[in-house]
């Protein structure tokens, strides 16, 4: 890596997802957005942002910000 692309991610807004630290541009956006670019189907996981479950109503209106710590759980149906 050179230093350019080392100072970028450096600056980039970074979020927590399932422990994991992600360097994003697309910060702050709402937690539905995110949720699609990062591969969930916003109907089909459960969402706790910063501590607070958030409900699936509240998708659209909650902001996924730099530094915002989120556990995301997929679920699954099965019989």
């Amino acid at each position: 890596m050179n230093t350019l692309e080392e100072f970028f991610l450096q600056i980039m807004p970074q979020v927590i997802a399932n422990g994991e630290t992600l360097d994003l541009e697309s910060v702050p956006c709402p937690l539905d957005q995110f949720l699609t670019d990062q591969g969930f189907l916003p109907k089909s996981v459960v969402i706790e942002l910063n501590g607070e479950a958030v409900s699936p109503s509240e998708f659209k209106s909650h902001v996924v910000k730099e530094g915002d710590c989120l556990e995301i759980v997929r679920i699954v149906a099965g019989g």
